[in-house]
């Protein structure tokens, strides 16, 4: 393997393709997680892993209380749906296109993306006791099997001590 302007030249199958299907596979994770959420919000409103007791009300309760509140909330998440179904695009199609050549740039932009969405929303779950299992679980696999692509990518993509030291002499 050799480095050049910035991209890998490498021979077949290797650890960088397996790391980049498993950060493709994280990112069809994320748009299959936000479908079901998208679903959710037509099929029964409260989000998956969650309680009409953990929420405060059934979806008919808070549609009573308030429609504008239960529309409101409604948009709401379609909204983070749509962003999670577009961050998974964007890793599956930095895994495919530009991790699996050897783009350094690709394989931290397909881990930063998710990461920096999940720093920011998931903290919130908490002090709301609304960080159930069931809740936020298949997101917790989802960015396990991320980052054991990014590392396998990362370990695949570094150039060999030997060979480059070869390519020297």
């Amino acid at each position: 393997m050799a480095m050049s302007q910035g991209r890998l030249r490498r021979e077949g199958g290797t650890s960088l393709d397996i790391g980049a299907y498993l950060v493709a596979l994280a990112g069809l994770g994320l748009i299959g997680y936000g479908i079901m959420f998208l679903i959710r919000n037509f099929g029964g409103f409260i989000e998956i892993g969650l309680t009409p007791a953990l929420v405060g009300g059934t979806p008919d309760q808070i549609r009573a209380f308030s429609p504008d509140l239960f529309e409101y909330i409604s948009h709401l998440q379609v909204a983070v749906s749509a962003f999670i179904i577009g961050v998974g695009v964007a890793v599956v199609g930095l895994a495919w296109f530009g991790i699996r050549a050897g783009q350094g740039w690709a394989l931290w932009t397909a881990l930063l993306a998710p990461v920096v969405a999940v720093a920011i929303a998931v903290p919130l779950h908490y002090p709301y006791g609304i960080a159930t299992l069931g809740h936020l679980g298949v997101i917790y696999l989802d960015a396990l099997i991320l980052l054991a692509g990014v590392v396998i990518a990362y370990y695949g993509s570094r150039p060999r001590r030997a060979e480059q030291l070869r390519r020297a002499a």
